[in-house]
């Protein structure tokens, strides 16, 4: 054997050294840094099983017969059409107190406290604070809005990096992946300067080094793929391993079963209901109904519709064209239609049963100036007794999602109902 096949061994079996050491090196490094972040770990509300927002209410209320008789169920996009919302005065009364504090030695808390009952508020409101004016708590302590994530409806990954890193850096890291998923993926990150949870804009100039992403469970369509959690586990992990960091996640397997479980409460809750009003010989002039909406406080939307929204801009009820023509600025003064439609959208308005009767009111009012009739999707009269079963069952069906607490109109119905 010559010396060069001789060195060539040596510097061989020495690169192979090389590695098993640099190896043990970095796993001895992210042994460490994973010790530091989570060593005095707590109850984290995002990701243990304390969290009992999906066990209230199991049973979902259906009478098919009363679910139909005005504008029927409206399940998924392709079965019915979706319709939008009316929303009444007062929002729905929302059981449940705050969520356990999760911290850690460094990290601060991020908590999903279910929402109390307030009056006419908006669903993205402050976070509740402290009675007589105390002072505010330790950053430790902030929360964030319910909005922002919820163990509930979102399987969310929990990351602690070693450094900070700016909002476009965690972005990038797993773009391609993110963007293959079938469901909203909600980013927030914990702000050092305000001491507060915050959602993460890409184009901010801040940085985080306490991040939480939630892939949402359930939205109209059905409940996450297997196929998409599996995606989201695996970005999660190669975004903190990217960034230097340590991820926790929840078990696959209950969340697919979750979200399975919350799918099929959406469906027995998810209806729209329509209120026509219908040209008996005479069309409805364009001009005539613009009149009409504008007077009743209606705006003319980017959807082609008549939205009636409270004062915070969360919109109320809308007003459609029967006929395939959307109504638009250009077009209202040559329009002409043989009947409009009052929609609402039962699990995104509050209060329901108060609102369907105000929307109801509001046809006959139309009919009225119109020389209409006000009918049902089967083209029946709608007298006061044919309203109050209706009117029951809303309020049924409402019920049974503040027991869930997912209160008809607020935060988590939103996002689950869009």
């Amino acid at each position: 054997m010559t010396d060069l096949q001789m060195g060539m061994i040596g510097l061989g079996a020495a690169a192979v050294i090389g590695v098993v050491i640099y190896n043990k090196w970095q796993e001895r490094r992210h042994r460490k840094l994973a010790d530091e972040l989570l060593s005095s770990r707590q109850t984290d509300v995002l990701l243990d099983d304390g969290f009992d927002g999906g066990a209230a209410a199991d049973e979902s209320p259906g009478d098919a017969g009363a679910r139909s008789a005005v504008g029927g169920a409206a399940r998924r996009p392709g079965e019915q059409r979706v319709e939008p919302l009316l929303r009444g005065e007062a929002d729905f009364a929302e059981d449940g107190a705050e969520g356990e504090t999760a911290a850690t030695l460094q990290t601060p808390p991020f908590q999903s406290p279910a929402e109390r009952p307030v009056v006419a508020q908006s669903a993205r409101r402050e976070p509740a604070r402290k009675p007589g004016g105390e002072e505010r708590p330790d950053p430790r302590s902030g929360t964030a809005p319910l909005y922002l994530l919820s163990p509930a409806i979102d399987y969310i990954a929990a990351i602690e990096l070693s450094e900070s890193a700016g909002a476009y850096q965690i972005f990038e890291a797993q773009r391609a992946a993110i963007a293959r998923l079938g469901k909203p993926v909600n980013w927030i990150g914990f702000n050092e300067e305000s001491h507060e949870w915050e959602p993460i804009a890409e184009d901010s100039d801040c940085a985080y080094r306490h991040i939480r992403v939630g892939l949402q469970l359930v939205d109209r369509k059905g409940p996450v793929r297997d196929g998409d959690l599996s995606v989201f586990h695996v970005a999660m992990q190669e975004l903190a391993d990217e960034l230097l960091g340590v991820v926790e996640l929840p078990l696959r397997e209950p969340a697919l079963a979750m979200a399975a479980e919350l799918d099929e409460f959406c469906a027995g809750v998810d209806i729209q209901i329509g209120i026509n009003v219908v040209s008996q010989g005479q069309v409805f002039a364009g001009t005539k109904l613009r009149g009409l909406a504008e007077s009743a406080g209606m705006v003319l939307d980017g959807e082609g519709r008549f939205a009636r929204c409270d004062d915070e801009g969360n919109v109320l009820y809308v007003l459609l064209n029967q006929e395939d023509q959307p109504f638009s600025t250009e077009t209202m003064r040559s329009l002409a239609t043989h009947g409009v439609t009052f929609l609402l959208d039962v699990p995104r308005v509050g209060n329901g049963d108060r609102v369907l009767i105000q929307m109801v009111e509001q046809a006959r009012r139309f009919a009225d100036a119109l020389h209409g009739a006000v009918v049902d999707d089967n083209r029946r009269p709608l007298s006061d007794a044919a309203i109050e079963p209706i009117r029951r069952q809303v309020a049924q069906f409402q019920a049974s999602m503040a027991l869930r607490h997912l209160p008809a109109g607020r935060a988590l119905a939103q996002r689950l109902f869009a």
